[in-house]
């Protein structure tokens, strides 16, 4: 049996394909030496490659980052049914010998540790933060906003937020120094290709961090559940950062100090507050509407 290519097929390490006995027809392949998923080493890799690599899963969010950084891919798995949709990735990856291969259902689910992966499962080149000093400096001129965010730490939050912050053209989500906060596929999943879209920029020490975004003609504005100024009845910034906390916890006291403005979302008092990534898609459309 032979490849797309017309080679020889690689032959997995482990004890057996994804699909084992499937004939030609059902399981295409344009392999590297890779490991097929269903192998110990594919599903558990070496930590350097764990370090350096991001599982993706999710049609929107595998497409955004070979329509952003094709270079970044590593190894695609799709099912079958994903083929004629997929077809542009997949001539990309016979061109530049990146391993691909059509798989069951169930090795995707096992791959992507989920049941939402859509039909496509991509290993790909984790993108590292920005520096807030290059963020800054190639930032354009005129009305910015971007987010900062203090202590959140739920992937499938980070997922809403990251698609708000696409949606309404928001320019950086920035992380705390020492935030552990990183892009997941879960969160890159519910971002649906907004994490291609939004820069995560790293922070330095707090104090400098708050100086270089002032002096690059920044607000912060502490977003607290009460005792903030009325959102919409409040002139916002053109040049803004939005300060998030983590829900029930919310920010530090002393960066919410540290911030120029404290502003509240109104709301018929029903229930205390919104989530953290549905008040930041009202914070976004409010800043956005003034512009």
């Amino acid at each position: 049996m032979r490849d797309r290519d017309g080679n020889s097929p690689w032959k997995p390490r482990g004890p057996r394909p994804p699909r084992e006995g499937a004939s030609p027809r059902q399981a295409p392949r344009h392999d590297v030496a890779r490991d097929a998923p269903g192998d110990d080493a594919s599903l558990h890799p070496a930590r350097e490659r764990r370090d350096a690599e991001l599982r993706l899963y999710g049609l929107n969010a595998v497409r955004a980052v070979f329509q952003r950084r094709p270079q970044a891919l590593r190894k695609l798995y799709l099912l079958e049914s994903r083929i004629p949709q997929l077809q542009p990735m997949l001539k990309w990856c016979v061109a530049n010998r990146v391993g691909y291969r059509v798989v069951e259902d169930g090795d995707l689910q096992k791959l992507a540790a989920s049941a939402h992966h859509e039909g496509v499962v991509a290993d790909v080149l984790r993108e590292e933060p920005l520096p807030l000093s290059t963020w800054l400096r190639d930032l354009p001129a005129g009305p910015q906003c971007a987010l900062w965010l203090d202590g959140v730490g739920n992937p499938h939050n980070l997922g809403a937020i990251l698609r708000s912050a696409a949606h309404f053209g928001i320019q950086a989500i920035l992380l705390p120094k020492h935030s552990t906060l990183a892009l997941s596929g879960a969160a890159a999943r519910v971002a649906e290709g907004g994490a291609e879209a939004v820069p995560l920029v790293r922070l330095g020490r707090e104090d400098n961090s708050l100086a270089q975004l002032r002096g690059a003609g920044f607000q912060l504005a502490a977003t607290v559940v009460r005792g903030g100024a009325d959102l919409f009845a409040t002139r916002l910034p053109q040049r803004l950062i939005y300060v998030l906390g983590a829900e029930g916890e919310g920010m530090s006291p002393a960066l919410a100090a540290a911030c120029d403005l404290r502003l509240s979302i109104p709301g018929s008092g029903a229930v205390e507050s919104l989530n953290v990534a549905a008040a930041t898609a009202v914070l976004l459309a409010a800043w956005a509407r003034q512009r």
